[in-house]
């Protein structure tokens, strides 16, 4: 079964303080994702990959196609639907996490993860133990739990909004590059937490820019190249045409 499917997408931006000049973001873009699966999109800085996600979530609104998302109560565009359809989508089944944490002032880390367990009913408790798990699992410091974290470095920031976005476990889950700031260390954690704690009933679109990554948690991958889609291969495929670029760029240099 699909549940996402994107179709012709387009993003143009238009650069005021260099005359009205218009750059595209994406061109055309055209791919399915199937249900369950864990679908990958890389390709070179500037090539659409976060313009992309921020499309499907609609942070930026798509110039042009169709992104249609297959809800719990029927087939929506996300490209088009009200600004009202698109929160309560965001609020039952879409979940986002960024590269950057956009916290709330004065709230502590654990009840950063715990609100959008509370917000569908869970009880505060229950809520927070589920948060302070996932914040264990992913390398926070104890006493950083009840800390604010407008006080925490890059990395520690990102593990709050990687745990905030898979604490319910939506159907559908979008990645902007949920690792970057992790050390080695914390980001095998990260890739094994996604691992153990989503199920099969989440839908995972995620941008990375690190192939071993790729190669550990998806089932496809799409390769986006100059703001077109260069082709969709299954992970296995890309994790040999990535060796062999790796292994061609070695000889070339003599290594």
């Amino acid at each position: 079964m699909t549940i996402l499917e994107i179709d012709q997408l387009r993003k143009e931006f238009q650069m005021h303080v260099v005359g009205g000049k218009r750059v595209v973001g994406l061109d055309g873009v055209s791919f399915d994702v199937a249900d369950g699966e864990f679908l990958a999109i890389v390709g070179e800085s500037g090539s659409g990959k976060s313009s992309l996600l921020k499309c499907l979530y609609r942070t930026y609104l798509p110039s042009g196609g169709a992104i249609r998302f297959e809800s719990t109560d029927g087939s929506v565009d996300l490209a088009s639907c009200s600004e009202r359809r698109l929160l309560e989508l965001r609020d039952d089944e879409i979940g986002y996490a960024s590269q950057f944490l956009d916290e709330i002032p004065r709230v502590p880390a654990l009840d950063v993860v715990a609100r959008p367990l509370v917000e569908e009913g869970v009880e505060r408790p229950a809520a927070r133990d589920v948060a302070r798990d996932l914040l264990t699992a992913l390398n926070l410091p104890e006493e950083l739990h009840d800390a604010y974290p407008a006080t925490f470095s890059g990395g520690e920031r990102q593990r709050v909004n990687l745990a905030r976005a898979i604490a319910p476990r939506p159907r559908l889950l979008l990645l902007d590059e949920p690792t970057s700031a992790l050390d080695p260390e914390t980001k095998a954690a990260a890739i094994d937490l996604l691992d153990r704690y989503l199920t099969e009933e989440t839908t995972v679109v995620g941008v990375f820019h690190n192939r071993d990554v790729v190669a550990q948690v998806a089932d496809r991958v799409v390769v986006l190249d100059d703001a077109a889609l260069q082709r969709v291969v299954d992970v296995e495929t890309y994790a040999e045409e990535t060796s062999s670029e790796i292994d061609l760029a070695e000889s070339e240099v003599g290594v």
